[in-house]
């Protein structure tokens, strides 16, 4: 079954901080910043609270995940950009290494200037791949996202992901995190029934079996096809808040891809005054979601 999570807050400490907000929200399964996630500042981290943060998922059975900053861009036209998203990209996934995370999240960037796109993936290729190839073998995966689709992205739509990987020879440690509400954003219409089925069948037959390491489970404030990235509280929004319902995110945890992957919510937090209590409401309603799908014995463990 998907572990169903969220990205936690930290405000504390990785370990004081993040483990305790992973027990109050219900999370099986976690995300979180290593660093200030609009800024290029890279951070070692508290030995301590490392060790406490790591130890403290495995007790839990909780697989970690890291979310680079929104600053990368290994497609952009400035050297001073790609240099430093190159430097973000090997930080995480070696403080990732460290944290026993299973995977690292990546926006897939943006080309910026017109006419740019085979020059950007050519730089995936020249700049990335060699980090890839530097990377542990048994170390996290690097979880390329999608984005919305504005500003010449390099990957919106799950097609977009093919010739993506193909830039990075498609590394085996190159997965996808897949988030409904880019998705939504860059035109797949996942509130009719059968839609998220039709474009998790598409993700598939393009990257191939086994590369979805990662979902953001998230609703939309906007229309599909509008570019825009303003995540909802799940039902609350244009994809499960429709004529379909939350049927969409039933979808979504039962196609066969999503077998053992995680999900966590980027949801709006707050609810009632509480800074996690829209999280533990979103985690209980997809987990609800998630048993009413499965058979009665299967829900039942």
């Amino acid at each position: 079954m998907p572990p169903i999570g969220a990205h936690i807050q930290i405000k504390g400490g990785l370990a004081k901080g993040g483990l305790a907000y992973t027990d109050a929200v219900g999370a099986r399964a976690v995300q979180v910043f290593v660093g200030n996630p609009r800024g290029w500042k890279l951070t070692a981290g508290d030995p301590t609270q490392d060790t406490l943060f790591t130890a403290g998922c495995a007790e839990r059975g909780v697989p970690s995940f890291i979310h680079t900053p929104f600053l990368v861009n290994v497609g952009s036209p400035t050297e001073a950009t790609v240099e430093q998203s190159i430097a973000s990209i090997a930080h995480n996934l070696a403080r990732g290494a460290q944290l026993g995370c299973r995977g690292v999240v990546v926006h897939a960037g943006s080309a910026v200037g017109e006419d740019r796109y085979a020059d950007a993936l050519r730089q995936l290729h020249e700049r990335l791949l060699p980090v890839l190839e530097a990377a542990p073998d048994d170390g996290p995966r690097l979880l390329i996202e999608p984005t919305a689709g504005g500003g010449k992205a390099l990957a919106a739509t799950v097609e977009d992901l093919g010739p993506y990987l193909a830039a990075l020879e498609n590394h085996p440690l190159v997965g996808v995190c897949f988030d409904t509400c880019h998705a939504w954003a860059a035109g797949h219409d996942l509130a009719v029934p059968g839609g998220m089925t039709a474009t998790l069948d598409a993700l598939e037959a393009t990257v191939g079996p086994g590369r979805l390491g990662l979902v953001h489970a998230n609703d939309s404030l906007d229309e599909c096809g509008s570019k825009r990235d303003r995540h909802a509280t799940i039902g609350a929004g244009t994809i499960g808040g429709g004529a379909y319902g939350t049927g969409p995110f039933a979808e979504l945890l039962a196609h066969p891809s999503m077998a053992g992957v995680p999900v966590v919510v980027e949801t709006p937090s707050e609810l009632d005054g509480s800074p996690s209590a829209g999280h533990a409401r979103d985690i209980a309603l997809l987990t609800e979601l998630r048993d009413a799908g499965l058979p009665e014995s299967d829900a039942a463990a």
